[in-house]
C-alpha cells in the first residue's frame, strides 16, 4: 500500500475564519471555515483520498478491503473496520461554545456510539489567546445547573492564556472552550456527540440561538478543579517525544532538521502525521511524497520502515493507536 493523503472536509462555523485557508492553504470560498476534518470515517463526513492510485476511495472502503494492511492486526481487533481517530484542525476566529463530551460508558449507553475524549496542540495564536479549561472552583451539580441557567456560568470557568507548542489532554467529562485567536492541531476518539452549556448569547449562522443541553452537560461534567491543565512534554530535537498516550491514542512531537530513520516494526498500528511546521520528504520502499504545512498523511500499518527529510526546521505530530 501507498501512504495516503486526503481531501479535507471543511466546515463552516459561526465561530470560524480565514486561517485554514490563509495559514493552513485550504481551498474554500467561505471567510467562516472553522473546521478542517483530516482523517474521518465517521457516517456523512468519511475521507476520500486525494491521489495516487488509491485516489477518489473512501477511508472505510480501504479498511474493509486492506484490514490489518492498512490499520494493523491489533487496532481491527479492537476497532473492527471502523477508523478509531478523528483529526481536525480548529480555527476560532471568534469564541468557541462552552462545551463538554460523554465518556464511553454514557455515549454507549444513550447513543450506540464512542464518547469523547481529545488532545489540542497549538499551532498559532493572537496575542494574549486564552483557552478555557474546567473550573475555577469546585461546583455541586445544582450549583452547576443554577449558574447556567442564571446566566452567570463565565463566573466560575478556568481561563489560561497558551501559546503556539502548548499541548492540552481533555478528557470526557471536562469543561473546556477554544477562544478567539486560537489556531490548533486535534486528535480525538472518532465522536461528534457535543453538550453545548453556554454559547455567548449568540446566534448561529441561520440566525437562530443554538440549542443548549444543560440536564446532559449536568449528567457528564467533571466538576472538580485540576491544578495544571497544560500537558508538559521535554524540548528536543531530531527525537520523537511523547506528549500523551493513553487507550485511545498515542501522539508524539518531533522538531526535527535533519534526516530521521523510523522503523515500525513493533508498532501494530497505522501512523498518521500532522505536519505542524515547515515541510517534509516522507521516503518509504522506493517511494517519495511531499508533506507540507497544514497536510495529513496515513502511512498503512504494512510499511514499516520510513525517512523523514525536513526543509530547513519542520515539526510532525505522530499519531497512532
Amino acid at each position: 500500500m501507498q501512504a495516503l493523503k486526503f481531501h479535507p472536509i471543511l466546515k463552516e462555523k459561526v465561530w470560524g475564519g480565514k486561517k485554514l485557508k490563509t495559514v493552513l492553504n485550504k481551498f474554500s470560498d467561505s471567510d467562516k471555515i472553522g473546521e478542517s476534518w483530516e482523517l474521518s470515517g465517521l457516517p456523512g463526513n468519511v475521507s476520500v483520498v486525494s491521489e495516487g492510485e488509491f485516489k477518489g476511495q473512501t477511508i472505510n472502503h480501504l479498511i474493509s478491503k486492506y484490514k490489518e494492511i492498512l490499520v494493523g492486526q491489533r487496532v481491527l481487533e479492537k476497532y473492527g473496520e471502523n477508523f478509531p481517530l478523528l483529526i481536525k484542525f480548529i480555527d476560532a476566529a471568534d469564541d468557541l461554545s462552552v462545551q463538554v463530551h460523554p465518556n464511553d460508558e454514557t455515549a454507549q449507553k444513550l447513543y450506540g456510539e464512542n464518547g469523547k475524549n481529545e488532545l489540542w496542540y497549538i499551532m498559532d495564536n493572537d496575542r494574549d489567546s486564552e483557552l478555557i479549561l474546567g473550573l475555577n472552583k469546585p461546583l455541586s451539580k445544582e450549583e452547576f445547573r443554577h449558574s447556567i441557567n442564571k446566566n452567570t456560568l463565565t463566573e466560575n470557568l478556568n481561563s489560561l492564556k497558551v501559546k503556539r507548542g502548548d499541548i492540552f489532554f481533555i478528557p470526557a467529562g471536562r469543561i473546556h472552550a477554544i477562544k478567539k485567536g486560537v489556531l490548533l492541531a486535534e486528535i480525538q476518539q472518532p465522536s461528534d456527540i457535543t453538550y453545548r452549556i453556554f454559547d455567548w448569547n449568540r446566534k448561529g449562522l441561520d440566525g437562530k440561538y443554538r440549542d443548549l443541553h444543560v440536564e446532559e452537560a449536568c449528567m457528564v461534567a467533571d466538576l472538580k478543579t485540576e491544578k495544571s491543565y497544560l500537558t508538559k512534554y521535554p524540548e528536543k530535537f531530531n527525537a520523537f517525544v511523547q506528549c500523551v498516550s493513553n487507550r485511545y491514542f498515542t501522539v508524539n512531537l518531533l522538531k526535527f532538521n535533519r534526516e530521521i530513520i523510523k522503523d515500525y516494526t513493533e508498532t501494530d498500528s497505522f501512523i498518521v502525521f500532522l505536519c505542524t511546521k515547515g515541510s517534509f520528504q516522507l521516503m518509504y520502499s522506493g517511494n517519495e511524497i511531499k508533506v507540507s504545512f497544514g497536510e495529513t498523511i496515513l502511512l498503512p500499518a504494512v510499511i514499516k520502515k520510513i525517512k523523514l527529510i525536513p526543509d530547513k526546521e519542520s515539526e510532525l505530530l505522530e499519531v497512532y493507536v
